[in-house]
C-alpha cells in the first residue's frame, strides 16, 4: 500500500448502504469541483454501480463513465478497476477492498465498507492501522442512530 499524502476518510456503513452513500458522496465531490474515480476489482458490482448512478434520482443522474469505454479521460466520474487515473481525478473511492496503491494522487481518498461485513470490516482496521503507522492524515466517519455523519476520529 503506497502512502497516501492527501486525506483519507473512511466511512463505516452501518445504517445504509453503498447505494445510498455512494451517490451521495460522489455528488457532493462534484459540486466541490473535483473529478471522481471509484476503484472496484470485482467486474459485475462494477457494472451494477454504473446502472443505479444513471437512476440515482428520479429527476438526475450522475454523469460517469468506465475506464475501458471511450472517452474516460473527459468523464467527471471514472468507475474502474485499475490503477490509472485517466480522468485526473483529485478524488478517490473504493468500495470494495479494492486495493489502495496510488492513492497519494489523490486530495482525498474515500473508503467506504460495510461494517455488517466481518471481511471488509477487518480490511477496514488493517488499513487504519497500516496508515496511521504511515504517519496519513485519516478521518473515521460513523452514521448516527438518526443516520447522520458524524466524525468519530
Amino acid at each position: 500500500m503506497a502512502e497516501a499524502s492527501g486525506e483519507v476518510w473512511f466511512y463505516h456503513l452501518e445504517r445504509s448502504t453503498l447505494d445510498q452513500v455512494l451517490p451521495e458522496l460522489l455528488d457532493r465531490t462534484l459540486q466541490r469541483g473535483w473529478r471522481a474515480r471509484v476503484r472496484i476489482a470485482d467486474a459485475d458490482q462494477r457494472r451494477e454501480i454504473d446502472e443505479r448512478l444513471w437512476i440515482w434520482r428520479e429527476d438526475s443522474f450522475l454523469a460517469h463513465g468506465l475506464s475501458d469505454e471511450a472517452h474516460a479521460k473527459r468523464q467527471p466520474i471514472l468507475l474502474t478497476g485499475d490503477h490509472a487515473n485517466l480522468n485526473g481525478s483529485q478524488a478517490l473511492f473504493i468500495v470494495d477492498q479494492s486495493d489502495m496503491s496510488l492513492s497519494e494522487e489523490f486530495e482525498r481518498c474515500f473508503i467506504i465498507f460495510d461494517g455488517r461485513d466481518e471481511a471488509a470490516l477487518s480490511t477496514a482496521r488493517g488499513r487504519w492501522k497500516t496508515l496511521k503507522e504511515q504517519g496519513a492524515n485519516l478521518a473515521y466517519w460513523k452514521q448516527s442512530d438518526e443516520g447522520r455523519w458524524e466524525k468519530a476520529a
